[in-house]
C-alpha cells in the first residue's frame, strides 16, 4: 500500500538515479512514437514517469535536511547535476510540448476542466522553461539551472555548518537564571566539576538565551552569531542574482519578479508591492507603538537608553508577562508533544472526519512517528513526523511531500505521503518534549500542509494535493489550521499537565488569546520588510552586496521602528529565497493569510469553531481539489464572495 523509506543503497543512489533517468528516457521515447496521441494514452503515463523519479529522489533531498552527513551530502552533491540536467533537457524537449499543444487543442470540447488544467499548466511550463527557444540559448539555460541548483544547496549547507559551528559557554548561574528549567536542563553540562551551560544557533536554544538570558552582552554575543552566519553566502547570492537575471532575460522576461508571477495568483508587480505597503501602512504607526511600550519597560527595570535588536525579546517577553500574565515556562507542562498529538488529532477527527492510526514503518530516526490517516475507516494517506530538533537537522519547521493522490494509467489507485519536519525542545530520558504554545502553532501550520497534501481526490498526479497550487495561495490552508491553535475549546482537547493530567484552565487559557495580537504590527512589519526586499530584489539586477544592503536599508528606514546593527547580515541566512522556492515569492505567506483569515472569520461568524458543515465544506471545496483548479475560484466556491483584507487586520487587532 506505500512504500517504505528504506536507504539501504544509499551511497549508490548516483548510479541508480542514472538507471531511472534513462529508463524515463526509453518511456518518453515509445510515448511519443504513439501516432494517435491522446489525453489517456500519452498525457497519463507522462506524468507517471515524473512520479516514478519523484518517488526516488524525494528521500535524497530529505534525509539531507534531517541526518546531514558527509555522506548525505555527498550524494546529494553527485545526484543534483545529473537531475538538473535531465530537468531541463525534458523540460526544453520541443516533441513533447508540441504533443501536449496538439492534444490541448485537438481535445479541448471531450476533455474534462481537470485535464485541461494539466495540460495548460504543462505546456505554461514548457514555455517558461525555454521549449520555445533556439539550440545554443537552450544549452545555457541548461548550464544556468544546473549552476543555480548546486548554488542553491551551497547556500543551505553553509548555513547549516554556520549554525552548528558555535557554541556559548556560560559558567554563571546569574547569567541563566531567568532561563526555564526546561531549556535549562538541556543546556546544562558539567565540565571540570563545575556545572556549565552551553547554548547554541539551533532554534530552541537561540530562543532560550535571547528571550530569558539576563546577561546583555550575552544576548548580543548570540544575536550577533546568529545575525553573521555564513558570511561565504555573500558571494553566492550575488552569483544566484545574476544567473537568474540571465535567466529570465533569456526567456523573455523583464525580470525575476515578472517571471516568477507568470505561476502565481497576484496579476503584476504592481499589484504586489502595493499589497505590502498598504499593509506595511497601516501597520506602521501601530508597530511604533509597540516598540515605545517595550522601550519604556526596558527603562523603567533596567535604565536602559536605548534599546537594541538584541534586547527586543528579553524585554519584549517581560512586558507580555506584565500585560498578560503569560509565563511560557508555566504552559510548556501542559503542551508535552505526546499529549499535543493525540489531541490535535482528535481535533482533526472532530471536523474533518478523519483518524490517525500511529503504524510501525522504516524511518530515518527512532523518534520519527509514522501514522496512517483513515477516512471512513479506510486508509487514505500516511504521514511521517520527525518534531524534535537535532544537531544533524536543519532548522526550521516545513511539510514535505513524497507520493501524491492518483489513479494512473492502469487504473491502480496510489495513495499519497508527507513528512512534517520541526525543531521542537528535545526529549531526554528524564524530561519529555514540551513546547512552547508558538510550537503548537507551528505544528498546527505545517499540518495544515499536509492535509491540503493528503486530503486530496484529485485523480491527475501533476494537479493533485500541492501539485499545481499557485505558491502565493499555499500558505492558506496551513495558515488557516493555526488559528484554531488560539481557541479554547481546541486547546482543552490537549493543554493537559504531562504529571498531574490536569487540564490548563480557562483563566489561563484566555491570557494565551488575550496575548494572541501581542505585538501583532511589529511582527507584520518584520515579515513585510522581508517580502518587500526579496520581491523588489529580484524586480532588476543587483551586482554587488553593497547594493544589496543598501536595498534592505531603504525599506527597513522606510517600514521598521528600529534598525538593527550594522554587522546584521540577515540576508546571508535568507534560506527561503536562495535555498528554498521563494525567491520574488515571500510576499506569498501574507498573501495567502488574507485567504485563511477571511476563511475562519466564517467560522467566528458563524458563532461555531466546530461548526462541522462549514469545515466539511472547506475540505470539500480547497482541501480535496488541490491544484486542479484556481484558488481565487475555489476560495469563491467556499465562501461564495471575495476575500477582504480587513479579516487580517481584524484578527490581528489592528483594525477593530
Amino acid at each position: 500500500m506505500f512504500k517504505e523509506f528504506n536507504l539501504e543503497n544509499f551511497e549508490n543512489s548516483k548510479n541508480i538515479l542514472e538507471e531511472k533517468i534513462n529508463k524515463s528516457k526509453e518511456q518518453i521515447e515509445s510515448l511519443l512514437k504513439i501516432e494517435n496521441k491522446t489525453y489517456e494514452n500519452f498525457v497519463k503515463p507522462y506524468q507517471e514517469v515524473g512520479e516514478s523519479l519523484n518517488d526516488f529522489l524525494t528521500p535524497i533531498f530529505h534525509i539531507d535536511s534531517v541526518k546531514n552527513t558527509k555522506i548525505t551530502q555527498k550524494v546529494l552533491e553527485e545526484c543534483l547535476p545529473i537531475i538538473s540536467i535531465y530537468e531541463t533537457e525534458l523540460s526544453q524537449n520541443v516533441f513533447i510540448y508540441r504533443a501536449l499543444k496538439d492534444i490541448h487543442s485537438n481535445s479541448y470540447t471531450s476533455l474534462n476542466d481537470i485535464q485541461l488544467k494539466v495540460l495548460e499548466n504543462e505546456i505554461r511550463d514548457f514555455e517558461l522553461s525555454g521549449c520555445h527557444l533556439e539550440n545554443n540559448k537552450k544549452e545555457r539555460l541548461k548550464e544556468l539551472n544546473i549552476k543555480l541548483s548546486e548554488l542553491s544547496q551551497k547556500f543551505s549547507q553553509n548555513l547549516l555548518n554556520a549554525t552548528n559551528s558555535f557554541e556559548m559557554i556560560i559558567d554563571d548561574f546569574e547569567d541563566v537564571k531567568e532561563i526555564p528549567k526546561s531549556d535549562l536542563e538541556l543546556a546544562k553540562f558539567e565540565e571540570e566539576g563545575k556545572t556549565k551551560y552551553k547554548f547554541t544557533l539551533q532554534m530552541p536554544s537561540y530562543l532560550a538565551y535571547i528571550t530569558y538570558g539576563s546577561n546583555r552582552q550575552k544576548r548580543e554575543e548570540i544575536y550577533k552569531a546568529y545575525t553573521t552566519r555564513a558570511p561565504e553566502n555573500e558571494e553566492i547570492i550575488n552569483e544566484i542574482l545574476k544567473l537568474k537575471d540571465e535567466k529570465v532575460k533569456l526567456l523573455g522576461f523583464n525580470s525575476y519578479a515578472q517571471y516568477s508571477l507568470s505561476r502565481k495568483m497576484a496579476n503584476s508587480e504592481e499589484e504586489v508591492i502595493s499589497f505590502l505597503e498598504e499593509l506595511a501602512k497601516k501597520g506602521k504607526n501601530k508597530a511604533k507603538e509597540e516598540l515605545k511600550e517595550v522601550e519604556e519597560l526596558a527603562l523603567k527595570l533596567d535604565g536602559l537608553k536605548e534599546l537594541k535588536s538584541f534586547d527586543i525579546s528579553y524585554y519584549s517577553e517581560k512586558l507580555k508577562k506584565a500585560k498578560y500574565d503569560l509565563d511560557e515556562e508555566y504552559y510548556r507542562p501542559y503542551f508535552e508533544q505526546k499529549s499535543v498529538l493525540e489531541g490535535f488529532f482528535t481535533f482533526l477527527k472532530e471536523i474533518f472526519n478523519i483518524e490517525f492510526k500511529e503504524v510501525e514503518a522504516l524511518k530515518w530516526d527512532e523518534k520519527v512517528k509514522v501514522y496512517n490517516i483513515l477516512e471512513e475507516e479506510k486508509t487514505i494517506a500516511r504521514i511521517y513526523l520527525d518534531l524534535e530538533a537535532r544537531k544533524d537537522k536543519r532548522g526550521g519547521a516545513w511539510m514535505n511531500n513524497w507520493h501524491t493522490h492518483f489513479t494512473d494509467s492502469k487504473n491502480i489507485k496510489h495513495l499519497p505521503t508527507a513528512y512534517i519536519v520541526c525543531n521542537f525542545p528535545q526529549s531526554s530520558e528524564t524530561t519529555p518534549s514540551l513546547l512552547r504554545h508558538s510550537d503548537v502553532v507551528t505544528l498546527f501550520h505545517e499540518m495544515g500542509h499536509a492535509l491540503h497534501h493528503l486530503l486530496s481526490k484529485v485523480e491527475e498526479p501533476n494537479v493533485s494535493g500541492i501539485a499545481g497550487v499557485a505558491w502565493d495561495v499555499v500558505e492558506f490552508p496551513s495558515q488557516f489550521l493555526e488559528y484554531f491553535a488560539y481557541a479554547k475549546d481546541v486547546l482543552k482537547f490537549f493543554a493537559k499537565h504531562y504529571e498531574t493530567k490536569e487540564v490548563l484552565d480557562d483563566e489561563a487559557i484566555n491570557r494565551i488569546i488575550n496575548a494572541k495580537n501581542f505585538q501583532s504590527s511589529l511582527a507584520m512589519i518584520r515579515q513585510i520588510e522581508f517580502a518587500l526586499f526579496d520581491f523588489k530584489l529580484h524586480q532588476k539586477l543587483y551586482t554587488n552586496a553593497q547594493e544589496i544592503q543598501a536595498l534592505l536599508d531603504s525599506i527597513r528606514a522606510e517600514y521598521s521602528p528600529i534598525l538593527p546593527p550594522s554587522y546584521n547580515k540577515f540576508q546571508n541566512g535568507f534560506s527561503h529565497i536562495f535555498g528554498g522556492g521563494y525567491a520574488a515569492g515571500y510576499y506569498s505567506y501574507k498573501w495567502a493569510e488574507v485567504l485563511s483569515a477571511d476563511a475562519f472569520y466564517m467560522f467566528i461568524d458563524s458563532n461555531n469553531l466546530f461548526n462541522k458543515e462549514l469545515a466539511l465544506k472547506y475540505k470539500h471545496t480547497i482541501l480535496e481539489k488541490g491544484g486542479s483548479q484556481n484558488m481565487d475560484k475555489l476560495f469563491f466556491n467556499f465562501a461564495q464572495r471575495e476575500p477582504s483584507v480587513d479579516s487580517l487586520l481584524k484578527i490581528d487587532g489592528i483594525i477593530s
